[in-house]
């Protein structure tokens, strides 16, 4: 399938970018600065990223989040209990960001600004609903969002964890015990949503 000249533009605007970002963060003045190392006119700009950062913000955890997909579909995880997988699912996408952990860092800190806070859960959720979907899930009632919103919840603190590149088997064991911990506040809430919606369905 062919790329859209957008997705193209956009690639080669951020593998221009990334190297800057560990220093100047992701801003306005680096993309502008890393948009004419790439050659892009001001049109080619407003093509590859309408909203400017926040565009190549997504499009770097988009290509992580493909990365950790296909590093996922070519791994057996048959015999794996539901939250190995889980776990494995995290790990493969904290591998794909790996090369560029400060941009990670430099990204975190933007979703903690007002303007940046839309964006951020988005993203998280998109990387919830990956995970989630490679470890086999396939519902479609209140346990999707459950599952999903629970994993979104952790994601950001597991990030900020790895981003201070912990020991292989202290991040490892950081990621059990919070999947430990959303899986019971999961199991509970079940408990008590289940009949409600059951109820509603039945109307």
């Amino acid at each position: 399938m062919t790329e859209p000249p957008s997705e193209t533009l956009r690639r080669r605007w951020l593998a221009e970018l990334l190297p800057d970002v560990a220093f100047d963060g992701w801003t306005e003045a680096a993309a502008r600065l890393a948009a004419g190392r790439a050659g892009l006119s001001e049109g080619e700009q407003a093509l590859a990223a309408p909203q400017g950062v926040v565009n190549l913000i997504d499009a770097f955890f988009d290509e992580a989040e493909a990365a950790a997909r296909a590093s996922l579909a070519g791994l057996d995880m048959s015999g794996m209990r539901v939250p190995d997988k889980v776990k494995a699912g995290v790990l493969a996408w904290l591998e794909a960001l790996a090369p560029n952990r400060e941009a990670v860092r430099r990204a975190a800190s933007r979703g903690f600004l007002p303007w940046s806070a839309g964006p951020a859960v988005q993203r998280t959720w998109k990387v919830a609903d990956m995970v989630w979907t490679a470890a086999g899930d396939a519902s479609e009632d209140y346990n999707r969002y459950s599952k999903r919103g629970l994993l979104a919840a952790v994601l950001p603190a597991i990030v900020l964890y790895w981003a201070d590149n912990p020991a292989p088997e202290d991040l490892d064991g950081f990621i059990q015990r919070r999947l430990a911990n959303v899986s019971g506040i999961g199991q509970r809430a079940g408990k008590l949503v289940r009949p409600v919606l059951e109820r509603f369905g039945k109307r």
